[in-house]
């Protein structure tokens, strides 16, 4: 039974598997690579493709495309009087290409690696992996599309070490991505994105700009999907051209319109605006310059604009590297996963490892002049933090009688809880305080790379300790599989000053410490502060690059140490 790689896209999807020769795309029913993420019913029956795609035009209210956009949300279309989700409709897209791997292989495929944008929240990504249950696959991994793309240049088999950016921008959303490449691993060193951005909004600024120039009395849905049709193919124009023009005469509906590539770039200027922030955001997570970076990759069909391309160029000081076609970048490192997974012998096995694309956190208060307010976020696992991962913080109640904590569990980036996604609620019990102080309480979160989340509190005056396990973040896994995460997890829930190596480094300061004399004494003093501050950060590789530097100037104090 063969394993597939799916890049399930905004615009466009597409099917590929590892073969001997390597990753190779594979075609559908009518002969080509790409399918277009259209579905149209009609009388009951659901349609995919290019069928589908073709009736966009003539039958819009009756089709529907770029429906990934609403993954994870309660969006329902009406489509010829049946009601489906973005799952439902994820799905047929799915079953069609299952049905044409099946045909092209001539066995039954099943088991499916399905890329996903990096910055897709918890919640899409548990959509993706039910659409693919729906149409009778077996999601056995979910690939950022960004490590896929790494994977179909061949990144993992680099020799030296290496450090490249990935931009990724599709039809529907956004993502880039700084990975780093050495001694056969290759790690996720930040993501940033936006999910709600992609090749469709600038589509959607032509089409602004052309019903603007129409003349009509009343725009139908037939009219509109002709302006849209005209603005997707004068986008793709201005690509290779410096200036385009398209005619429309329709009852009712009259349009001719001229638009070069400058002015196509100024109406754009605000969506450029917000493909520089993630970029922005990534290199500052990763503590990089753009000269730090050896390559940059461009994944996405959006990629091909020029004004995109400028702006890497510009802000990134790199010409970037679109050898591999964009639009089948995803496709053919989904594939290579696929081989991975399958584990083919032509492929050499490579470790991966992957980030926190959000923060998780829990609602905590703060005190104005003389009032407590409600609803601020507390961060407790940052975003861009290597998985698995633990981390704790410490709480305090709010009124001396407390006694009971509800802490509110939440993902995001904004400071107030309203605009992040809550995740869950646990109710702590707290122990009456006798003398009438507030009790304290440790919040502990454990994340691991398949999604789920625990959450352990200890109120610190009984020692009694309150657990919840977020498992909507950890897809559709079985009681077998969390079990097994559990246990993984356990062996992260010590605080990073209770590790033996951690122990033994400050032992080693302070004896460094009470060796030395005078200017050496600073170094020493200093070098162990900075270590507490690192230890209360608990983040595993800055405590590692510490211990490595630490090392190094005590071995030297130490050889030059006269007794």
């Amino acid at each position: 039974m063969a394993h597939i790689g799916i890049d399930l896209g905004t615009t466009n999807s597409l099917i590929a598997q590892f073969t001997e020769n390597g990753p190779e795309l594979i075609s559908n029913r009518l002969g080509g690579v790409l399918t277009p993420s259209v579905v149209h019913v009609d009388k009951g029956h659901v349609h995919t493709g290019e069928t589908a795609k073709s009736r966009l035009l003539t039958r819009p209210d009756q089709t529907v495309a770029a429906f990934k956009r609403t993954m994870g949300t309660e969006k329902a279309y009406r489509l010829d009087g049946k009601t489906m989700t973005s799952v439902e409709l994820s799905a047929a897209v799915l079953r069609a290409l299952k049905e044409d791997a099946e045909t092209a292989l001539g066995e039954p495929v099943v088991d499916v690696v399905i890329s996903v944008p990096a910055y897709f929240s918890e919640a899409q990504r548990k959509s993706v992996a039910q659409a693919a249950k729906m149409a009778g696959l077996k999601p056995v991994r979910l690939i950022n599309e960004p490590t896929a793309a790494a994977l179909a240049y061949g990144l993992q088999d680099l020799s030296q070490e290496s450090c490249f950016l990935v931009f990724d921008l599709g039809g529907g959303t956004f993502d880039v991505s700084i990975l780093e490449v050495f001694e056969g691993v290759m790690e996720v060193k930040a993501t940033a994105g936006d999910a709600y951005l992609g090749g469709e909004d600038f589509t959607r600024t032509l089409v602004k700009h052309l019903t603007g120039l129409a003349s009509y009395k009343r725009l139908s849905s037939e009219d509109e999907a002709a302006i849209r049709k005209a603005a997707e193919d004068m986008k793709m124009a201005l690509t290779q051209r410096d200036s385009a023009s398209i005619e429309i005469r329709r009852d009712g509906l009259t349009l001719e319109a001229t638009v070069t590539r400058a002015e196509f770039e100024d109406m754009c200027a605000p969506l450029l605006t917000r493909l520089r922030r993630p970029v922005e955001r990534v290199l500052y997570d990763a503590k990089l310059r753009p000269e730090d970076l050896q390559k940059v990759v461009l994944v996405g069909g959006a990629t091909r604009m020029p004004m995109v391309r400028s702006l890497i160029a510009r802000h990134l000081r790199h010409f970037p590297d679109g050898h591999i076609d964009p639009d089948h970048a995803v496709a053919l490192g989904a594939a290579v996963q696929a081989g991975l997974v399958g584990k083919n012998q032509a492929l050499k096995d490579v470790v991966m490892t992957d980030v926190t694309a959000h923060s998780l956190g829990v609602e905590t208060s703060k005190e104005v002049g003389n009032r407590l307010l409600m609803g601020y976020f507390l961060p407790i696992i940052e975003r861009n933090t290597v998985v698995p991962v633990s981390r704790e913080e410490y709480l305090q109640a709010i009124r001396p009688d407390q006694t009971e904590m509800v802490l509110g569990i939440f993902q995001g980036e904004s400071p107030d809880v309203s605009a992040n996604v809550r995740l869950g609620t646990l109710k702590v019990p707290l122990p009456r305080s006798r003398d009438g102080s507030l009790q304290h309480v440790s919040v502990r979160f454990s994340y691991d790379v398949s999604g789920l989340l625990e959450v352990d509190v200890i109120t610190l005056t009984d020692g009694k300790r309150t657990s919840t396990t977020i498992r909507n973040l950890a897809g559709d896994m079985s009681e077998e599989d969390i079990e097994k995460a559990r246990k993984s997890l356990e062996k992260l829930k010590i605080h990073p000053r209770d590790e033996e190596a951690n122990i033994a480094l400050r032992a080693r300061i302070e004896q460094c410490f009470a060796m030395a004399r005078q200017d050496d004494r600073s170094v020493f003093s200093n070098m162990l502060a900075e270590f507490d501050m690192l230890l209360e950060k608990q983040n595993p590789s800055d405590l590692a690059a510490f211990r490595k530097e630490a090392e190094a100037c005590m071995n030297q104090f130490e050889a030059s140490y006269v007794f």
